[in-house]
């Protein structure tokens, strides 16, 4: 598994949980006090170890957390690379939807050697859509529709999300996340400008926002949502 997607897992429990949890959990897992480098790669089996551990020690499901990731990575603070990536792909959450076929090459222009699951974007009708992840680690699924759910809100969009999971294709391990759009202008957008920044990052520059989270939300947007119960 590439460091940035361990890294941003690490700091997701860290900044959402506590230090504290994070310590219990690299001490579980023995990552080590400073745990993971966002330009290494990891034994995938360290990667659900962690999970496994974070779910345990928080009594929440996988599939919870998973999805809670997803979210984070659109709102977390000093991830405002990442919600830059994909704002870039359209004006309207319809836009952004179609642009996700192109994302893994987006996000190789940044990491070359960062390997996302190949998404596919079916539309069959103007407000129901399908994305589907193949060539991902399981659950990556649940970290896309979190990462929609929050999309959804950043652009004012109301959607109905549902994850299926591998039930539709046991054999060639792809997920699948359904979208049902009931209003693309729901609510007011967060406000999101080009200016000042450039499309693509090099990687540097990425692992040098990854690594410094907490420095405060991306000046591109607006108040971030206040965090549910």
């Amino acid at each position: 598994m590439h460091g940035l997607i361990n890294r941003s897992i690490q700091c997701f429990l860290r900044d959402t949980y506590g230090a504290q949890v994070w310590a219990d959990i690299s001490a579980a897992t023995g990552i080590g006090a400073e745990g993971f480098e966002a330009l290494q790669e990891y034994d995938d089996a360290l990667t659900d170890a962690v999970l496994d551990a974070a779910a345990l020690r928080l009594a929440r499901s996988r599939d919870a957390l998973l999805e809670d990731l997803g979210t984070w990575l659109i709102f977390g603070q000093g991830l405002g690379w990442l919600r830059r990536l994909l704002r870039f792909g359209g004006a309207g959450f319809v836009d952004f939807l179609h642009s996700l076929d192109d994302l893994p090459d987006r996000a190789r222009l940044a990491l070359p050697d960062l390997v996302l699951p190949r998404l596919e974007v079916a539309e069959h009708s103007a407000n129901r859509f399908t994305i589907t992840a193949r060539g991902g680690w399981p659950g990556v699924g649940l970290v896309l529709m979190g990462a929609l759910r929050a999309m959804a809100d950043d652009y004012g969009a109301l959607a109905i999300l549902e994850h299926e999971g591998q039930a539709f294709d046991p054999a060639g391990g792809a997920e699948r996340v359904c979208i049902e759009l009931l209003d693309q202008s729901f609510a007011e957008g967060r406000r999101f400008r080009l200016a000042g920044y450039r499309s693509v990052q090099g990687a540097t520059e990425v692992s040098a926002e990854i690594a410094g989270l907490g420095s405060g939300p991306d000046p591109g947007q607006g108040p971030l949502p206040e965090a549910g119960p």
